[in-house]
């Protein structure tokens, strides 16, 4: 298979994810389709680093999610922070809501962390090469927020006595 075939194949086998990471962002889903091809942009000028990742997967993730923050950055008003959020999917369960809820309000690097492992089920090895962070980090960032989702989904009951 020669080069053009591979990223051929590439472009196949990751568009339809990536193009979903950014349409599940509200801010984002009206330029998905742009920031999938700045993705596939950016990553194709580091060509040498993409074949050199460990996933070639993540990696595009990793990129997807600069590509995205820049969008954000340049959209933003001066000084506000850029922030990647989950947004509903039509036609989806209503009791998913209070979940979505407690998902943003989870901070930022561990919302980040679950929405990849969820969303885009990225493994932790995967999701630490996308957030250039070590995989240890990965797994208290995912444990943190699983505790704090539980605390909010199911608040302590006060007895009265």
């Amino acid at each position: 298979m020669d080069d053009h075939d591979s990223l051929e194949q590439l472009y196949r086998e990751a568009a339809p994810a990536l193009l979903a990471y950014f349409r599940h962002q509200p801010a984002l889903a009206g330029a998905a389709e742009d920031l999938l091809q700045d993705t596939f942009v950016r990553a194709l000028k580091h060509r040498d680093r993409l074949e050199a990742a460990v996933s070639r997967r993540a990696y595009l993730f990793g990129m997807a999610r600069y590509v995205g923050l820049d969008a954000l950055r340049k959209a933003a008003p001066v000084g506000a922070p850029a922030e990647l959020q989950i947004a509903p999917v039509a036609g989806e369960d209503g009791r998913l809501e209070s979940m979505r809820a407690a998902i943003a309000e989870l901070p930022p690097p561990h919302r980040e962390a679950l929405l990849l492992r969820l969303q885009q089920e990225l493994s932790y090895e995967e999701i630490a090469e996308v957030l250039d962070i070590p995989v240890g980090t990965v797994r208290s960032r995912l444990h943190h927020a699983v505790l704090r989702l539980r605390q909010a989904l199911n608040p302590p009951i006060a007895y009265e006595s």
